[in-house]
């Protein structure tokens, strides 16, 4: 067992080499994390290829703004793990955590990603139901009699 171990551990290593930056972005309740690697602009999100991820034209079209508006993008790879809300959401998060990756990366990039609006934080989340109330803001209908 320990020789069948030992010899999977360097098929690992030539995996994919070590992310050269990596970044969170957050949209409702989702959260993205993205590492950015030397590649050809492929996008990977959860494991699988993001087009086959995200379902419908807007959200795939959503995570891949970031690597049109930067002109490098197409030498890099971006892994991106997202968890929580739903799918709009996710694809916000892993926009804005792509973003970020290529800030990070290179600073000289900002001025364009901002052009774009790519780093800009939608903070709008959902808010929360408060007691004594139907939901978040509606009122129990009140009763004269």
């Amino acid at each position: 067992m320990i020789a069948k171990a030992n010899k999977a551990a360097p098929e690992a290593k030539k995996k994919n080499v070590v992310p050269i930056a990596g970044a969170v972005g957050r949209r409702k309740k989702s959260v993205a994390r993205a590492w950015l690697r030397r590649g050809n602009g492929r996008i990977t999100v959860n494991g699988m290829p993001s087009e086959k991820y995200f379902d419908t034209a807007i959200t795939r079209v959503n995570v891949a703004k970031a690597f049109e508006a930067c002109p490098t993008g197409a030498s890099y790879d971006v892994q991106i793990n997202v968890r929580g809300g739903g799918k709009v959401g996710q694809s916000d998060a892993a926009r804005l955590a792509i973003a970020r990756v290529f800030v990070e990366n290179d600073d000289t990039l900002r001025p364009v990603l901002r052009k774009h609006g790519l780093l800009t934080v939608d903070a709008r989340v959902k808010e929360r139901k408060k007691y004594g109330q139907k939901a978040a803001r509606r009122k129990f209908q009140f009763v004269k009699r």
